[in-house]
């Protein structure tokens, strides 16, 4: 029998049309529905303005993009049919494919994706730097966008392929003209799916319905966000269920598909199951950080963030948020993923399991610690950053800092790190965060390194020297030079902690087996089918 909160939460999330029926209509509509658990619910509609991952995410459903990633991530053209760069390359132009139409049955013109580009180019670091580097982006005809360059910038078709959070999504010039300080509400996309706002429940459930007019590009190799986008499924239905056990139960009843982030104490039973498959779907894993407020008391001390990063010990997260399975996780983790091409061991002798917490007490105080209040933010409803949170909150008042850990859900939490203000004026001090692996992989896409100031990600860090570093990586001229910059840019990381690295997981996921065609990396939902 279903227990009582497991069916309350189910009748929430599967209200409004989406309730389980007889057998006969169940097997029916599962050929034509897909019904997934994301990680946590969505509480900005704007891929450029919002930098979670669970906003790229439903992004890919709805916004198409002029270039993707293939499985070496490599770029390959995708609204693009195709590319040519001058010998000098200060000139590039880029030829849309024929027939791509937004949900609202308009033509995808050269003027929308120009506008779009301006518009990500305005709020994202790669995009800041394309910009940089960019005399004009024009459309010089309906199909055809044109980019004057003031310096080469071979990493062109690798930023409009960015597959991260604040991707490049094309949408209308009406809506990309806009301000891209303030959020896009209207969602208008041309990709697979459309969002079906009137549908959707927050707090409930996220509904999207296939665009028809859809044209998936005729060739290229399925991989990451490249390749053909076939949608198999009528609706893709998110229905949000924070309870893990509810979601667990769900899954193995079939009354969901598809489970995103499954909490570790139930992938025993998961993996068990006859029906269930459990695997590790995105190799770039996970990398979460500890963020600081860099404006207020204690943490526009570099001293005290040094302290806070030498006496963090990576094990307790990772065992928290991932389990004790060693396969599962790494530490003596840095600023860019293991086994990448940037990745290296500087400074990584700092970093222990087993600090010395009275040390490091007698170093804050060294360093001008005067016990002020830190407010240490936690979201009740995202498992994981939860279990980071927690972890911190006790390692930072073991270190000696005067903790207020303050939980709140996601929405509130995500509307809180924005503010500038002091603690004392409903401001915050800390801040957890989880990149995935290709968020993070090199100096260009990782915004958590970016030191602009008030043009920087949430925590507002001002460090020229490494903004000095990743225009140095930028302009290198082949894989050797840029790993030289890249062990160049971990060193001054260390020096200037913009945030403290927590390790390195690896979350799989589970989904029935009669699922088959999940593309490797983050969930997007082309080519999967079921049977």
């Amino acid at each position: 029998m279903i227990g009582r909160r497991r069916a309350l939460a189910l009748a929430g999330a599967l209200a409004g049309g989406a309730t389980l029926g007889t057998p006969a209509l169940v097997a029916a509509q599962s050929q034509r529905v897909l019904r997934f658990i994301p990680q946590t619910d969505i509480t900005g509609f704007d891929p450029v303005y919002s930098s979670t991952q669970v906003t790229r995410n439903y992004a890919y459903l709805v916004y198409d993009t002029l270039f993707g990633l293939d499985k070496n991530l490599l770029p390959q053209p995708q609204m693009a049919e195709s590319w040519q760069v001058d010998a000098d390359q200060k000139r590039w132009s880029i030829t849309l494919r024929p027939g791509l139409i937004f949900h609202d049955g308009t033509p995808v013109l050269a003027r929308d994706c120009v506008a779009s580009i301006q518009r990500w180019g305005a709020r994202d670091s790669f995009g800041k730097l394309l910009m940089a580097a960019t005399d004009e982006v024009s459309a010089a005809d309906d199909r055809t966008i044109r980019f004057r360059m003031k310096r080469p910038f071979p990493l062109l078709p690798f930023a409009l392929a960015k597959s991260t959070a604040n991707m490049v999504a094309i949408m209308p010039e009406r809506l990309a003209k806009l301000s891209p300080h303030q959020q896009v509400t209207e969602v208008m996309g041309s990709g697979p799916y459309k969002l079906m706002q009137n549908e959707s429940v927050i707090g409930a459930r996220v509904v999207f319905a296939k665009h028809e007019a859809y044209r998936p590009r005729p060739d290229g190799e399925l991989g990451w966000t490249a390749g053909p986008k076939v949608a198999h499924f009528d609706r893709v239905e998110w229905v949000i269920i924070t309870d893990a056990a509810t979601a667990a139960g769900a899954l193995q009843n079939g009354e969901v598909d598809w489970w995103e982030t499954p909490t570790p104490d139930y992938l025993p039973m998961l993996t068990r199951h006859r029906n269930i498959a459990v695997s590790i779907n995105d190799t770039s894993g996970g990398m979460p950080i500890m963020r600081f407020n860099f404006l207020n008391p204690p943490f526009d001390n570099p001293e005290i963030r040094r302290i806070v990063l030498r006496a963090t010990s990576q094990m307790e997260f990772m065992n928290a948020m991932a389990g004790t399975d060693p396969a599962l996780y790494r530490t003596g983790v840095g600023f860019f993923p293991p086994g990448t091409p940037y990745a290296s061991d500087v400074g990584l002798s700092g970093i222990t399991d087993t600090p010395d917490m009275e040390q490091a007490k007698r170093a804050l105080s060294a360093a001008g610690y005067k016990g002020e209040r830190i407010v240490v933010l936690g979201p009740a409803d995202r498992a994981a950053v939860k279990a980071a949170s927690d972890v911190a909150a006790d390692q930072l008042a073991r270190m000696g800092f005067n903790v207020d850990y303050q939980v709140a859900d996601w929405g509130t939490v995500s509307a809180r790190v924005v503010k500038k203000e002091p603690p004392e004026q409903g401001g915050w001090s800390v801040y957890f965060g989880i990149w995935s692996g290709l968020s993070v992989i090199n100096p260009a896409v990782h915004q958590s390194l970016q030191g602009t100031g008030n043009d920087a990600w949430t925590g507002w860090p001002t460090l020229p020297e490494l903004e000095s570093l990743r225009q140095s990586w930028l302009d290198a001229p082949d894989l050797a030079a840029q790993q030289r910059v890249a062990r160049e840019v971990q060193a001054r990381a260390f020096q200037d902690v913009p945030y403290v690295p927590l390790g390195q997981f690896f979350a799989p996921i589970a989904h029935r087996k009669d699922l088959t065609g999940i593309v490797q990396g983050f969930p997007v939902f082309w080519n999967v089918r079921r049977g």
